[in-house]
Order: structure tokens, then sequence, then C-alpha cells
């Protein structure tokens, strides 16, 4: 059962760069209305694409530094990471139908490449 990964600065490039699958890497707080409302749905979306889109959490309170390398102004953002680079970012949550929209995408990439 696939959960997301707690991703910190240590454990950011083998969780994050290195990973053979795409990564959606989400931005958090724990006092952030939105974060908590996306978790969830993060969470079956890891399992339910497991070993073909991987889910990474920062906690931004906890990370100052990598929100800052990423440039992340507002949260929740998702940063979409494929071989080491980022592809997509998307700030705020927009609903579940998106989220399965943007899973389904990254899985189909990872099937064609």
């Amino acid at each position: 059962m696939a959960q997301p990964v707690h991703v910190t600065a240590a454990t950011f490039e083998d969780e994050v760069v290195r990973s053979p699958i795409p990564v959606v890497v989400d931005f958090w707080a724990p006092w952030c209305g939105p974060c908590k409302a996306i978790g969830p749905i993060l969470e079956e979306l890891a399992e339910t694409w497991d070993g073909r889109v991987k889910v990474a959490k920062i906690n931004t309170d906890d990370e100052p530094a990598l929100a800052q390398a990423f440039g992340i102004r507002g949260i929740p953002t998702l940063a979409i990471i494929q071989n080491g680079e980022v592809t997509d970012m998307q700030v705020g949550f927009r609903g579940r139908a998106p989220l399965e929209q943007l899973f389904e995408r990254l899985a189909d990439s990872v099937a064609v490449a």
C-alpha cells in the first residue's frame, strides 16, 4: 500500500530527483486548510497509481529552504518532477477531478516512454 513519502532536504535527491517515475511533490503546511483537503485525495491517488506515479510531501514550515528553492509563494503547490526536471507547477486546490487527470497523464507518459 503506497503512501506519500515525506521528503526533507536530506532525502530530496534520492526520493524525487532520482525517481524513475514521475513525482507529484505536494508543498504544504499543517495550518493550511486547502492542504488538509488535498491530502487525503493525494493519499488515495498514491495508492491507485503505485509504481507509476510517486507522491512526495514537503512541509514548508519544516523545509523553508526547499520551498524557497522552488519559489513557493502559496500552498498547496504541486510540483511535477520527471527525470529530475520540473515539468509543471500547480498552485491551489482545484478539486479531485483535475488531480485524477494529472495522475492519469503522468502514468501514461511513463507507459509511452
